[in-house]
C-alpha cells in the first residue's frame, strides 16, 4: 500500500494534531483538550503562560514532557553535556499566545558535523491515568484526562494553535572522533512566513569519553509481525511487508535492542486466520510433517544483514501455565489452520511426535546458519507457582529430545525455578527480582502492564527521568538483560482486530493494560515512528554504556539511593549530576 507523497503530508498532519483515526478527530477538532480544566466560576485550575510575546520560545531537556497547556519549563539557552560516540537529544519548545494560527519552522546552526535531526512531538489521546499509581509517580497531573505528547513526526515545521505550547526533538549524533571541548550552537524557530524569528543558544560539551558497545547485558523487544500486515493491508510476508519489517528491525537494534526475535512458530493462544509463522508446515499425512525453511533463512539473513549477532526462538508451549503446546499452523484450500485443537494436552503423543520431527530439522538449521551458539530458546511464557510440574516435565521432554537446545530463558518470576534450576536464564518481573538478587541468582529483568506505582515502568504517564534511570537500575542491580513484550503491538489484545495506535495506547484493554505499554513506536508511511518514551530508554541503555565504559563499579558509592527498582532517585538533577562527574 504505497503512499504518495501527499497521503504522507496528510497522515503527518493529522498525527501532529493528535490521532489518524477517526474515532479520535471529534476529540481533536472539535473539543479543546481536556487538560484545560476550568472551575466553577470559569477561572482557569492553572494559569496559562504568556509572557507577553506573540510566540514564546524556549529550550528544554529531554526529560520533560511539553504538554499544550505547559508553560515555559526551561530558558533561552540550555547546557548539555555529552560523551562522545553517542546520541543526545533535546527540545525546542514553543507557545502561541494569539488567536491566530501560526506556522513555527524549527533549524539548527552550527551542528552539520553532528548529524543533527529534527522532528515535531506528535499528540495522542491519554483518557486515563495509569491505577494503582499514587500522583508523584506521575507526569501529567493538570493535563490529563488529556493529549500525551508521544511520536516524533519527521517534520522540521509545524502548526501552531492558539494558546497552546508544543515541541521539535532535536537528536545530535556525537561522532567517535570529534575533538573534545565546548561547541556553541544555534537553534532557530521562525513563524509569519519567516519574518519573525527568535534564536536560542545551546553550549555543547563533549567530554573525552568515546562510548563502547554494551556488553554483557542484552535487550529483547517482541515485534508482532502480523500487527504489521493489519494495520498497513498488506500481503502476509509480502514485498511490502518484508520492506516495514526490516525498517523495524533496524529501529531496533538503533535504540539498544540487541537480540532479535525469530517467529518460526506462532506464540498466541487465540486462533489466527493469518498467523506470523516464518515456518512452512505441510501434512502430507496424518501425523507426517514437512519443514520449508526458506521463509526463516530469508528472514535471518535479513538480520545478519541489519546487524543482529544474537537471535531469539518461539516458545514451545503457550503461556500461563505450559498446559498446551504452542500454535503450529499448516495451509489447506488457501487457508490457515492448526495442526492440532488449541487445548490439546502440551504432553500428548500428537505433540510428542511433532517435536521428534521438528526439533532434528530445527537444530540443523541453526548449524546451517551457524547461530545455535547465539541463540536463545523459550519453553513456556510466565508459568505461575502451581506450573512448576508442568515446567519440569516440559524440560525433561526437551532434554530428552534436545540437548542442545541451551539457554532457555523464560519469563517466570517465583523463585523457585531459579532455585531448582528449572530454567538457564530466568527472568522475574521486577518486584520479584529482589529474591533471585538476594540468593545471588544470575536472571534479567522484565516488566509488563506492571509493576505500577513506584516501580520502574514507560507509560504515557510515566515521569521521563524516572523512565531515564533504567539503564542506571540495570547497571547497578546487576541484571544481565531485559525483556519487553510490546514494541508494535497494533491489534487489540489477544486478537486479530486492528486498533488504531494513535488513537488507542491500551490495546483495548485498560485498565488491565495501562496507556502506552503495548507499543514503543507508531507506524509510518514507510516504517515506524519512534515516541519520546523509546528515545528516553535508549538513552538509558546509553547511560548503562557510558558507565560500563567509564569503568564504574556497580557498588560504587555514588549509587547507595538506588535500592531497588522501586526505589531509587527519580529527579533529572539526579541524573545530570551523576553524569558530570563520570564524564568530566
Amino acid at each position: 500500500m504505497k503512499k504518495s507523497k501527499n497521503n504522507r503530508r496528510s497522515f503527518l498532519k493529522h498525527v501532529a494534531l493528535g490521532g489518524i483515526g477517526a474515532s479520535v478527530m471529534p476529540y481533536v477538532y472539535g473539543q479543546p483538550p481536556q487538560s484545560v480544566s476550568v472551575g466553577c466560576e470559569g477561572k482557569a485550575l492553572f494559569p496559562i503562560p504568556n509572557d507577553g510575546k506573540e510566540v514564546s520560545c524556549w529550550l528544554e531537556s529531554s526529560l520533560k514532557r511539553v504538554f499544550p497547556q505547559s508553560s515555559s519549563h526551561g530558558g533561552v539557552s540550555l547546557d548539555l553535556l555529552a560523551a562522545r560516540n553517542s546520541r543526545i537529544s533535546f527540545q525546542a519548545c514553543f507557545r502561541n499566545n494569539t488567536i491566530d494560527v501560526k506556522k513555527v519552522m524549527c533549524s539548527i546552526e552550527g551542528a552539520d558535523h553532528l548529524q543533527p535531526v529534527i522532528r515535531f512531538v506528535g499528540l495522542v489521546p491519554m483518557y486515563r491515568f495509569t491505577p494503582q499509581t499514587d500522583s508523584e509517580e506521575l507526569d501529567g497531573i493538570g493535563h490529563y484526562p488529556g493529549l500525551a505528547p508521544d511520536p516524533l513526526l519527521p517534520e522540521t515545521n509545524a502548526v501552531a494553535d492558539p494558546f497552546a505550547s508544543r515541541s521539535f526533538w532535536i537528536t545530535l549524533n556525537i561522532p567517535a572522533d570529534i575533538q573534545p571541548g565546548r561547541y556553541k550552537l544555534k537553534i532557530n524557530l521562525t513563524w509569519n512566513e519567516e519574518k519573525e524569528k527568535t534564536e536560542l543558544p545551546l553550549d555543547l560539551t563533549i567530554a573525552q569519553l568515546v562510548v563502547r558497545p554494551r556488553e554483557g547485558f542484552h535487550v529483547i523487544h517482541w515485534w508482532r509481525g502480523e500487527a504489521t500486515w493489519n494495520y498497513y493491508q498488506t500481503g502476509m510476508f509480502d514485498d511490502r511487508w518484508w520492506s516495514l519489517t526490516k525498517a523495524q528491525l533496524v529501529d531496533l537494534l538503533d535504540h539498544g535492542t540487541d537480540v532479535v526475535y525469530v517467529p518460526v512458530l506462532f506464540d498466541l493462544k487465540p486462533v489466527f486466520k493469518r498467523p506470523c509463522q516464518l515456518l512452512v508446515v505441510d501434512e502430507p499425512s496424518p501425523g507426517k510433517y514437512v519443514f520449508d525453511w526458506s521463509r526463516v533463512e530469508k528472514f535471518m539473513t535479513m538480520c545478519k544483514e541489519v546487524g543482529y549477532k544474537k537471535f531469539e526462538w518461539s516458545h514451545l508451549w503457550v503461556y500461563w501455565g505450559v498446559k498446551n503446546p504452542v500454535r503450529v499452523y499448516k495451509k489447506v484450500d488457501n487457508e490457515y489452520a492448526m495442526l492440532w485443537p488449541p487445548d490439546i494436552s502440551g504432553f500428548s503423543d500428537t505433540f510428542i511426535n511433532f517435536l521428534k520431527q521438528f526439533l532434528p530439522e530445527f537444530h540443523n538449521f541453526l548449524l546451517e546458519q551457524d547461530v545455535l551458539r547465539d541463540s536463545y530458546f523459550h519453553l513456556s511464557d510466565e508459568p505461575g507457582d502451581n506450573d512448576i510440574e508442568n515446567y519440569h516435565e516440559a524440560q525433561q521432554i526437551l532434554q530428552e529430545l534436545a540437548p542442545w537446545m541451551h539457554p532457555i530463558m523464560d519469563a517466570l518470576s517465583d523463585i523457585n525455578y531459579g532455585r531448582q534450576g528449572l530454567v538457564d536464564i530466568p527472568i522475574p518481573i521486577l518486584p520479584a527480582a529482589k529474591a533471585y538478587i538476594d540468593e545471588k541468582i544470575p536472571h534479567w529483568v522484565y516488566f509488563c502492564t506492571s509493576p505500577r506505582g513506584d516501580y520502574l515502568n514507560r507509560f504515557y504517564d510515566t515521569p521521563l527521568p524516572k523512565l531515564r534511570m533504567a539503564g542506571w537500575l540495570f547497571y547497578r542491580l546487576k541484571a544481565a538483560g531485559f525483556l519487553h513484550w510490546g514494541y508494535n503491538y497494533w491489534n487489540k489484545l489477544e486478537s486479530e482486530e486492528v486498533l488504531d495506535p494513535y488513537a488507542h495506547g491500551d490495546a483495548g484493554l485498560y485498565p488491565d493494560i495501562p496507556y502506552g505499554d503495548p507499543f514503543v513506536v507508531y507506524p509510518g508511511p514507510d516504517g515506524p515512528i519512534s515516541s519520546i518514551r523509546w528515545e528516553v530508554f535508549a538513552e538509558s541503555l546509553q547511560d548503562y554504556a557510558i558507565l560500563q565504559t567509564a569503568g564504574i563499579d556497580p557498588d560504587d558509592n555514588r549509587f547507595a539511593s538506588l535500592r531497588s527498582y522501586a526505589d531509587y532517585p527519580k529527579s533529572e538533577e539526579w541524573i545530570k549530576k551523576t553524569l558530570l562527574e563520570i564524564l568530566k
